[in-house]
């Protein structure tokens, strides 16, 4: 499936030689302190690991990098709730390869913000395109259903699309409806880069997973963690509680 060829982002790498001191936030975290460059070759990239290995901070990273805001949105988004975005993205350089169509950056966390700024826009700066954009008022709407109106209305094709947890706004059955969107995404020309926990998305046939836990190394699906444990647990979930609450 000659999917190279449509790749928007290639390369990722880390100008070391700039870092003042690898003993600071964020260099101190072994994902950056062992960092030189990444190479992709997939249209959708997972990265997985545990919490505090610093999955989110690279995404945020990256998506600052490509002039996107870091609590979610496109590049023409310029708003701030709260500044958490660490130095990363000053050291970071990435490789495009072509110019996408649109840039997003949808992060679980921070949604409600980027929720709230687009209310703000339509109601204080008439911006009333934007709810047709978006599919209507996206605080209207459960928070899984904004989610899914959003890529549904927003992402198009040829389009770069750097996720952050998505699973938390969504049900099982919402992840799915997500895989399917990415799937049409990707056959379109689009890109995704993805920090997750989910079983369900990064089961995804197309993907590769790299294992932050392992300096971005990449694994198969049966060998995550995130697998692994979902698999024991509902094969033997009465036996785990023993485990857990007993033993």
């Amino acid at each position: 499936m000659g999917m190279d060829s449509n790749l928007i982002i290639k390369k990722i790498s880390l100008q070391r030689d700039k870092i003042k001191s690898f003993k600071q936030y964020p260099f101190s975290i072994d994902i950056v302190k062992n960092f030189e460059e990444l190479n992709i070759d997939c249209p959708v990239t997972f990265f997985v690991g545990e919490n505090g290995v610093g999955k989110s901070t690279f995404v945020e990273a990256l998506a600052v990098i490509l002039g996107m805001p870091a609590e979610g949105g496109t590049a023409n988004f310029r708003y701030e709730t709260k500044n958490t975005t660490s130095e990363l993205s000053d050291y970071l350089r990435v490789g495009i390869y072509k110019k996408p169509k649109m840039k997003f950056f949808l992060r679980a966390e921070s949604f409600y913000n980027f929720s709230s700024e687009v209310e703000r826009l339509v109601e204080e700066d008439n911006f009333f395109g934007l709810y047709d954009s978006y599919g209507g008022n996206l605080h209207e709407c459960s928070h899984g259903e904004s989610f899914i109106k959003l890529v549904q209305n927003r992402f198009r094709d040829h389009g770069l699309y750097i996720l952050d947890e998505p699973e938390a706004a969504l049900s099982p059955q919402r992840q799915l409806s997500l895989l399917c969107l990415i799937d049409q995404l990707v056959k379109e020309g689009s890109q995704f880069i993805i920090a997750t926990h989910s079983p369900i998305l990064i089961s995804y046939r197309d993907g590769k997973i790299l294992d932050l836990n392992n300096n971005f190394k990449e694994i198969k699906y049966e060998d995550t963690d995130i697998y692994s444990l979902y698999k024991m647990y509902l094969d033997d979930a009465e036996g785990m509680q023993r485990r857990l609450f007993d033993d």
